[in-house]
């Protein structure tokens, strides 16, 4: 089976074409594949499907033609996946399977319908807009954060650093702590620490972040929304243009009055042929 290599910001995939849905992608199989040492590596698997057969996109299919399958590293499911959207809009222009339509384009998810646009190498997705609904707290080793819990499709925790801790030095290798009854299906957790103004932009944070079923990635598009949410919040805006800085680059986060778009740039790397029955070590 034919496979494309694809990153936003560092936040990598394996692409599957699957128009059908005929293949038989198992959580072992997407673990596989996403083995940095025994697969192709990544840190989830985007299956591009018809939105008309697959079971969660058929009540799309009307309006898209598309349904991103997205699974995360360790084979579970994911809502959404902002840099995930992104790349997967990328992978149908380069492969000539959609062309926008007034500069937009419809794909089918199972946090809904996103809509995309191609800005020159970038592009942007349109999301629901980041809900603040609750806090809560995350720990990790002997240090306790609390943080805002945001809903952007999928759950999200955002906890800013106090001054005199170093984002860079924060201990990511296992997951954070957190309370199983506020984030039931799990919660990605992002940290923060706010960056220096940049040009035609309302504010600028730093982020890392631990994403559930795939461990800290150098990027995370949803996250990236939670945040600059949070950092509008409190700047006393409910709308405005967020820059928000990972590991693996750049988001610009747009959030309205009743959207919020992602732009960041998408990029296919690598393509290839796959040996699906290959045994695991």
């Amino acid at each position: 089976m034919e496979f494309t290599k694809g990153h936003g910001t560092g936040n990598d995939f394996v692409i599957l074409p699957d128009p059908d849905g005929a293949l038989d992608l198992t959580p072992d199989l997407v673990a596989a594949l996403c083995d940095r040492r025994r697969g192709l590596g990544g840190d989830g698997v985007l299956r591009v499907v018809r939105a008309a057969k697959h079971p969660d996109g058929v009540a799309l299919a009307g309006e898209a033609g598309w349904f991103m399958d997205y699974w995360n590293s360790d084979g579970s499911f994911a809502e959404m996946c902002g840099n995930g959207a992104r790349v997967f809009v990328r992978y149908l222009l380069e492969t000539g399977l959609v062309a926008p339509t007034d500069g937009t384009l419809p794909v089918a998810t199972r946090a809904g319908l996103v809509r995309a646009r191609v800005e020159g190498a970038d592009v942007a997705v349109e999301m629901r807009r980041p809900r603040l609904y609750d806090t809560s707290t995350a720990t990790l080793g002997g240090l306790t954060l609390t943080g805002t819990a945001v809903d952007v499709g999928n759950p999200h925790l955002v906890c800013a650093l106090p001054a005199a801790l170093d984002l860079a030095g924060l201990d990511l290798s296992r997951a954070p702590e957190v309370d199983a009854a506020a984030f039931p299906t799990g919660v990605n957790v992002e940290f923060t620490t706010p960056g220096e103004p940049v040009d035609g932009t309302d504010g600028h944070v730093l982020m890392r972040v631990y994403e559930r079923g795939s461990a800290e990635t150098l990027s995370c598009g949803t996250g990236a929304c939670a945040v600059a949410a949070v950092a509008l919040r409190d700047a006393g805006r409910d709308t405005g243009i967020v820059a928000v800085d990972v590991p693996g680059g750049r988001l610009t986060v747009t959030v309205t009055a009743d959207s919020c778009w992602l732009a960041g740039p998408a990029v296919l790397v690598a393509t290839g042929t796959l040996t699906l029955d290959a045994p695991r070590p």
